[in-house]
Parts: C-alpha cells; sequence; structure tokens
C-alpha cells in the first residue's frame, strides 16, 4: 500500500525520490523527482507554510482545502547552488513563514540529472516546479530568483504567459524557444506554469558581462575544458560544454514581457559580481510598475541575504499578485 505523498506522486507522474516524507507537527515535507519538458530530472522539496492551520492529519492538499487560498513560493537558486545548501535551506526557512515553498535543483546541480546551461534551459526546470505547485492545490504561486536564479525567473515569466494553452511558453518573434509535453503526461490535465508574481535577486541584465573579477571567474568556468572540471569536481556543478544556439531571450530583452504580473528587483549596493546598472536596467525596462529595492550593504544572491531582507521578499512574494492572472 502506498503512502498518501507517494500515491500523489504516482497519479501525478512524479516519481518520488525519497518514500513519502517527513512529518513535523502536522506539517509535511516532500522531495519528489519532476521530469522537464525536454526529459531531464529534477529533485525538488515541498515545505508547507509554517504557520498554516488545519490539515492536522499532515495531508497536502487533499480536495485543495487550506492550499487554494494559500501562495505558494517557486524558489530558483544561483550558479552552483542546490536545495540542498545551507543559504538555500535558511532561505526556504524565511519564506515558509509566509507561504508554502517549493525548492529544486537546476539540472547539473545538486541530485538532478542534466548539464547546466547557466540559466537557459533552466527554464523548464522552474517550469516544471511551478507546475508541480500548483498540482498540489496552489492558486497563486510566486518565483523568487537569486543570480543567475533570478535571469530565470525573469525569463520564465515573460516566456509563460498566464491563461495560455496549458502554460505552453509565449513564442517570442517567432522563435520557440522550446517545445514539449512530456511532464505530465496521461494526468488528463496538465497544470499551468506561469508565475503569479516574479522577484529577481542580484540578477544579471544581460549576457556575457565580464566587467568584475567575480564574473570573469565565472566565464572561465563555464567555458573551457579546464575551468568545467573545476565546476564539476570543485563547485559540484556539471556544466554542459555546448555553447548556447540560439543565445536566449536576455533578462533585459525579457523584463517587458513579464506585464501585468508584479514584478521585483532587488539588489545590494555591494554586490561584487554585477554593478547598479543591471538592476536599474531592468526595472527602466519595465512597460509598467515595477518595483526596484537597492539594499545597503548587500553583497550578493542566497548567500548574502539576511533574514530581515528574506522575510521582506517572502511578505512581498505571498501578498503580490492576490488575484490569480489566468
Amino acid at each position: 500500500m502506498s503512502s498518501g505523498s507517494e500515491a500523489d506522486s504516482e497519479r501525478l507522474c512524479v516519481p518520488p525520490i525519497t518514500r513519502g516524507g517527513r512529518a513535523d507537527g502536522g506539517r509535511v515535507r516532500r522531495r519528489v523527482s519532476l521530469l522537464t519538458d525536454d526529459g531531464v530530472r529534477i529533485e525538488a522539496a515541498y515545505e508547507p507554510r509554517a504557520a498554516r492551520t488545519g490539515l492536522s492529519d499532515g495531508r497536502v492538499g487533499a480536495g485543495g482545502e487550506g492550499i487554494a487560498e494559500e501562495a505558494a513560493i517557486v524558489l530558483a537558486h544561483g550558479f552552483t547552488g542546490s536545495l540542498h545548501r545551507p543559504a538555500v535551506q535558511r532561505a526556504a526557512r524565511a519564506f515558509a513563514q509566509h507561504a508554502a515553498v517549493i525548492t529544486f535543483s537546476f539540472r547539473g546541480h545538486g541530485r538532478s540529472g542534466g548539464r547546466s546551461t547557466v540559466g537557459d534551459r533552466e527554464v523548464l526546470d522552474l517550469a516544471a516546479a511551478v507546475r508541480w505547485a500548483r498540482s498540489l492545490g496552489h492558486a497563486r504561486v510566486a518565483t523568487v530568483g537569486f543570480s543567475m536564479g533570478g535571469s530565470v525567473v525573469i525569463r520564465h515569466a515573460a516566456l509563460y504567459r498566464p491563461g495560455g494553452a496549458d502554460g505552453e511558453p509565449w513564442e517570442h518573434e517567432g522563435r520557440g524557444e522550446y517545445e514539449g509535453r512530456g511532464e505530465y503526461e496521461g494526468r488528463g490535465e496538465r497544470a499551468e506554469a506561469h508565475a503569479d508574481a516574479v522577484v529577481a535577486v542580484s540578477a544579471p541584465a544581460r549576457w556575457y558581462y565580464r566587467g568584475t573579477a567575480p564574473m570573469r571567474r565565472v566565464h572561465w568556468v563555464i567555458s573551457g575544458r579546464m575551468g568545467r572540471l573545476v565546476g564539476r569536481y570543485g563547485l559540484r556543478t556539471r556544466i554542459h560544454h555546448k555553447d548556447w544556439d540560439p543565445v536566449p531571450l536576455s533578462p533585459v530583452e525579457a523584463v517587458p514581457l513579464i506585464a501585468p504580473t508584479p514584478f521585483l528587483v532587488v539588489h545590494g549596493d555591494r554586490d561584487p559580481y554585477f554593478p547598479l546598472d543591471h538592476p536599474r536596467s531592468l526595472a527602466d525596462a519595465a512597460p509598467d510598475d515595477v518595483i526596484l529595492w537597492i539594499e545597503p550593504g548587500l553583497g550578493h544572491a542566497e548567500n548574502a541575504a539576511e533574514p530581515g531582507l528574506l522575510h521582506r521578499i517572502g511578505d512581498w512574494l505571498a501578498t503580490a499578485g492576490r488575484q490569480p492572472t489566468s
């Protein structure tokens, strides 16, 4: 006999990595393996909101009770991160005070399959995680991304439009960036993959930026055989050897396509990777209202984010886009 979480995973055609989940005071934490539209297995974890009441038997979203009115936050980590990294877990714990949280490891990171494309096909990984959140019954799903994850949540919001054909990505200038429908094949209904609110933290505005020493080191890691070996064995990140073809839509090009989805840009004035012209370029590119937080003393991405900032972001994510955009 399958446990409740195993049965749900089988119904979704999402094989679990671990059997069931950990229960904590009526809350259920689950880990599963998601299948992206291009066939890559992605590890993901779900944690209900910490202060949520009801569902005392530990069920997650059974019948939709206590779930549909509650937001879920999908957290997209930075390059060389994973759902196991302490900084990602710290951010997830903070966000769980405001909403249910899904963390996952991008392809090539952690225990996920595939190889990192450094922000290109990672959009498919995020789409799989957002669909999982909706399949659990969450009517509102927000995304927050750090650094590389920030560029991914921006492009994801531009490519996956609310109310589209089963959440299929929007085609930019006649070019369909991604194709495929394999994730929940056989389920009879395909959850949409769009986000209802988006936060980009420490995100680049444009590709191929080498204006700082840390970014020059990143490009050394991703662009050559020796660097990729360092990435694999030193940074535990498996990087794809092929160049982008075609070059994906840049974050600053994607920003105008996000509206009317609520959009928040967060950046530190001491970010050693991307100077302040990056967040300002992102904010300037938005045709409608966009919120820009320039954080004094903040460094780069999830490793630098303090609890106070994480809670402010979590509160914004849990309340922005209160009405689903589908």
